[in-house]
């Protein structure tokens, strides 16, 4: 075979995300049915897929060498691990937000209940938002890996006031207990990607607040959700079951200016009282995250870290975790809105 010629460019590569109907079957082309959107993210950076075969590489029967018949290679039972990063855009966060609440609606939330979430590949129509398809699209034609049966197990969002004009990044980490599709078939994207982005700016003053503290000037903040799967089972064609059971968890990280609305919170964190909220944490253009703009809201929250931070001028690094209000209770744990 000859020396090939051809060359690709990383940015060539494109990551897609589409909702997934059924249990065990990638969402197909444009063409095909179902016909769920594929949504080109607009990614700084894509990690390639893990696909963590399970090998036995020691040598065996009477040998030091590793010989070609002590070689096992199997594929099942190993969960995939995708994570990418780019900037926060409308069609792609309903996608990712539905999934990790399991919700349809914005606000996306997940209330003080935190209810186990159940999958199968006993059920075949998926609830919606419950799975996602995943394609790494190659400009080589043929190529393309394709990741069925994920979900988005974290989601973190940030934004710089001094980077992009505060223009508001995340990053996501998808898993899969099932097995890839390799050289799966070209791809179209059905929606490319979108310039419907979102800002720091659009943020009211009376609406910033940090553990019941109002109006405070952020600098930069990062916002995280988790909300992990865990797989059981076993089929010819990977797990058998996906269970959200694990802690779901909402923090967030500010740097604030350090002023009279903002200098209280270290006194705050050393005295705050056990079995107690400090507050609400709320970034939004009004009291309720609602659909139009990035927003997130966790209605009550405890500060787990605040220091002074130097610079140009006095800021204050500032955490914040999010605290249900109740066992079974159908208060919010956190809202996003976007």
């Amino acid at each position: 075979m000859a020396i090939n010629d051809k060359a690709y460019s990383p940015k060539q590569f494109s990551f897609l995300v589409a909702e997934q109907d059924d249990w065990g079957t990638i969402n197909p082309d444009s063409s095909g049915s179902p016909d769920n959107s594929w949504l080109a993210v607009d990614v700084d950076s894509v990690g390639s897929p893990s696909l963590n075969l399970n090998q036995v590489l020691e040598p065996r029967n009477g040998s030091r060498i590793l010989q070609a018949t002590d070689f096992f290679q199997d594929k099942l039972n190993k969960v995939i691990e995708v994570s990418v990063s780019g900037t926060a855009t409308t069609e792609v966060l309903d996608l990712l937000l539905g999934n990790i609440t399991q919700g349809d609606t914005v606000p996306y939330l997940i209330t003080s209940a935190g209810a186990v979430q159940n999958m199968s590949s006993a059920t075949s129509n998926q609830t919606a938002n419950q799975l996602l398809s995943i394609a790494y699209k190659s400009p080589a034609s043929g190529h393309a890996i394709g990741l069925k049966d994920c979900f988005c197990t974290s989601i973190s969002f940030n934004g710089d006031a001094g980077t992009e004009g505060g223009r508001i990044k995340f990053s996501a980490t998808f898993k899969t207990g099932s097995l890839p599709v390799m050289n799966q078939a070209d791809i179209a994207i059905d929606t490319a990607i979108s310039s419907n982005n979102y800002y720091m700016s659009s943020w009211d003053a009376d609406d910033r607040i940090i553990a019941g503290h109002s109006n405070v000037l952020v600098n930069s903040f990062t916002l995280n959700v988790e909300n992990d799967v865990v797989f059981a089972g076993l089929t010819s064609t990977g797990f058998e079951s996906a269970s959200r059971v694990g802690e779901v968890s909402a923090t967030a990280d500010f740097n604030v200016k350090y002023d009279d609305n903002t200098d209280v919170m270290l006194e705050n964190m050393h005295d705050q009282a056990t079995g107690a909220s400090e507050g609400a944490t709320l970034m939004a253009t009004d009291a309720t995250p609602s659909d139009g703009e990035f927003e997130f809201k966790f209605a009550g929250s405890v500060i787990t870290s605040a220091a002074l931070s130097e610079g140009d001028m006095m800021a204050l690094d500032v955490s914040v975790k999010a605290v249900g209000s109740g066992i079974g209770s159908s208060t919010a744990l956190f809202e996003i809105a976007c």
